[in-house]
């Protein structure tokens, strides 16, 4: 079953992280076709930079993170980002569909894990899920 593309409440922006160009840039279209503004990394090392505005002049809000990508794995960028306490939601996506890269995400933080073959509407889903994690830790919390 198809899903109807969703046009996000306010502008988000996504950073897909994949060494992988062709599953990057199919990712990114995908995206961006649903409204959502996507800037793209080739490795860890440019995600990071991204992540810390040198790339790119405003930080993403959710990252889309390969597992295995040359000079930084996306769990490399993953404890990068728990030592810095930054924190962003991430989504990894990995082609070993193996109960451990779940376990490994989630240990560093990540809020979804998508296999690879990516399948659109899990994708969809998983940057909606992310999006709701997101304005949770925006909205104000009541005493």
């Amino acid at each position: 079953m198809r899903t109807t593309p969703t046009v996000p409440s306010q502008p988000i922006t996504v950073l897909v992280a994949d060494d992988d160009e062709a599953l990057r840039s199919y990712i990114a279209h995908t995206l961006r076709k649903d409204g959502y503004t996507v800037v793209e990394a080739a490795d860890g090392h440019q995600a990071l930079d991204y992540l810390a505005g040198v790339e790119y002049p405003l930080p993403p809000d959710v990252v889309l993170l390969d597992v295995r990508m040359r000079h930084l794995s996306g769990f490399g960028v993953l404890d990068a980002l728990q030592r810095a306490n930054v924190v962003v939601p991430v989504i990894v996506m990995s082609l070993l569909d193996d109960a451990s890269v779940d376990v490994v995400a989630k240990g560093l933080g990540a809020v979804g894990v998508l296999h690879k073959p990516i399948d659109v509407d899990d994708l969809r889903t998983a940057v909606l899920n992310a999006e709701r994690v997101l304005a949770a830790a925006r909205s104000p919390h009541p005493r």
